[in-house]
């Protein structure tokens, strides 16, 4: 049961939408966390027992660090001033090593469940080559759904109690829902424990506002993931399954119209995330902001994914910046180079930790790895040439701020990412390499008029109302992009007007739409990574 499928909408959603409504206030927060787990079974039978007992831990754990704070200030207030110092160190020497286990149980699982057999096999390729008698088994490992996410947002919970930004949580039953709430478990986004548990299993009264709007966003991801990603989808897997019939011109449609094809899949998914918590009230952190009108790789991944882009900020770069060794580091290079050489220095070590945890979070393969590592350089190089190319541009008198400058960087910075998630679908690192060299090897136009893009796996009707629907969607954008809510607008207008805008729009999804015969159910991409 995908979020976009036809059982979540039209049965499992509005079914606990009824059941919220008709219960007390006080036993709301109950019923969706009951919907959550039956969700989540019906999707991963057993394996729901991984996010309970992940439950379980977190919540141990944070009382633990929360008890720890309290012995240390009750004995502080009954020894004299000098003694405290000693004791403070004592006290922050447990609590790191509570929370050293904590990530440890945690990252360890997740790393165990879904990369054992990657980097066995990769081990085993090693010690062959060697020529060591020595392998290591390959498991049949069941991975429960979701696992990255809610890994993810059980460590920061658990860091920030740590850090006295999050007070550990008695009720375990509001804990449970902020890891298992159904609209977020399979793609995020990964919600912060202050964020989302209070408003969560408050229990709010359904208002008109909030239904009326909650169903509009869940239209609209309804429309980009079955007008757009749906029916992109058989083009893109023949040519990325297929890839070595075709030529350069098939490759590059390929890249773009697959990068196209997981924004409309994702960040679909993620309005229907935000549209369902916008029913109960409960608001769930943006994770897109129009990334295609970014001018570079690092505003690019500001505007995309938002909230594992902030978790890896929060969790591996100041961490990682503020350690001693990259510090003094840092600080020799500043002395002997100047300040933005101790700048890079930080910088490099930062983004290189936060660039290979992306790369590995997202799947076991040594192209998701190449992913993370492509834009770690890109963006190193960008902060290391920044000065020279601001010095360039003065001294050339170009304003970098112009309409034709930004243009060019806009165009740059599809490249890149067209490139990017060119290697990042591909069939394995070495189909990624051979796909692009195509590119320059292989090139001929002729695709383009020969009919090749045609026998693809979709029609002309899919170009066309693919088409219809990027314009829509480019429109939308631009408007966000201003500063424009096309939903607090409709919302002033008219009865007839507002409402014919409603059916509208459900209208274009239900004719537009992917499914039906000669359709198959296409799965959330981002649920598998």
């Amino acid at each position: 049961m995908s979020y976009s499928s036809i059982l979540y909408i039209c049965i499992f959603l509005p079914a606990v939408i009824l059941l919220y409504g008709i219960t007390p206030q006080r036993h709301r927060g109950k019923i969706l966390l009951a919907a959550s787990y039956l969700f989540f079974y019906m999707l991963s039978g057993k394996l729901l027992v991984y996010l309970i007992l992940s439950t379980f831990s977190i919540h141990h754990i944070g009382l633990w660090l929360s008890s720890c704070r309290r012995e240390f200030e009750l004995e502080k207030r009954q020894i004299p001033q000098e003694q405290r110092e000693p004791l403070k160190k004592a006290y922050t020497a447990k609590r790191r090593k509570i929370l050293l286990f904590a990530v440890l149980l945690h990252v360890g699982m997740l790393l165990f469940l879904k990369y054992f057999n990657f980097f066995g096999t990769n081990v085993n390729h090693l010690l062959q080559l060697l020529s060591v008698p020595i392998q290591i088994p390959q498991l049949k490992l069941a991975v429960p759904l979701g696992i990255s996410f809610y890994t993810l947002q059980a460590v920061s919970y658990i860091v920030d109690v740590y850090q006295g930004k999050t007070e550990a949580d008695d009720n375990i039953g509001r804990l449970a829902l902020y890891m298992a709430f159904f609209p977020v478990i399979m793609e995020g986004p990964i919600c912060r424990y202050s964020q989302t548990a209070p408003d969560l299993y408050q229990g709010k009264q359904l208002a008109y506002r909030n239904v009326t709007f909650g169903y509009q966003r869940i239209v609209w991801g309804l429309f980009k993931k079955l007008v757009i990603a749906d029916r992109l989808n058989p083009l893109v897997k023949t040519i990325f399954e297929n890839h070595q019939d075709y030529g350069g011109v098939v490759v590059i449609a390929g890249a773009v119209l697959y990068t196209f094809q997981l924004y409309a899949d994702f960040s679909g998914c993620i309005d229907i995330t935000i549209g369902t918590g916008e029913i109960f009230g409960v608001k769930i952190p943006e994770n897109f902001r129009q990334p295609f009108f970014s001018k570079t790789a690092s505003e690019f991944w500001r505007r995309w994914h938002i909230t594992l882009g902030t978790w890896f900020k929060d969790y591996i770069f100041y961490p990682v910046s503020l350690t001693h060794f990259v510090k003094n580091l840092s600080k020799k290079t500043k002395n002997r180079f100047g300040k933005h050489a101790g700048q890079i220095v930080t910088s490099a070590f930062a983004l290189f930790g936060v660039w290979f945890c992306n790369g590995l979070w997202h799947g076991t393969g040594w192209n998701y790895i190449f992913f993370g590592l492509y834009y770690f350089v890109l963006i190193l190089l960008g902060n290391i040439f920044e000065p020279w190319i601001q010095s360039a541009a003065d001294r050339l008198h170009i304003d970098r701020h112009s309409r034709w400058y930004s243009c060019l960087q806009r165009i740059k910075l599809l490249l890149i990412v067209f490139t990017g998630e060119l290697f990042f679908r591909a069939e394995g690192l070495r189909a990624g390499t051979d796909m692009f060299r195509s590119v320059f090897t292989e090139f001929d136009l002729s695709a383009l008029t020969d009919g090749s893009l045609f026998s693809l796996g979709i029609s002309r009707a899919d170009y066309l109302a693919v088409l219809a629907g990027f314009a829509v969607v480019l429109l939308v954008g631009i408007l966000h992009e201003k500063g424009i809510s096309i939903r607090e607008r409709a919302a002033r207008w008219g009865i007839i007007r507002r409402w014919s805008f409603y059916y509208g729009a459900v209208l274009a999804v239900v004719i537009f739409g992917a499914y039906g015969p000669g359709y198959r159910a296409v799965d959330l991409i981002y649920a598998g990574f």
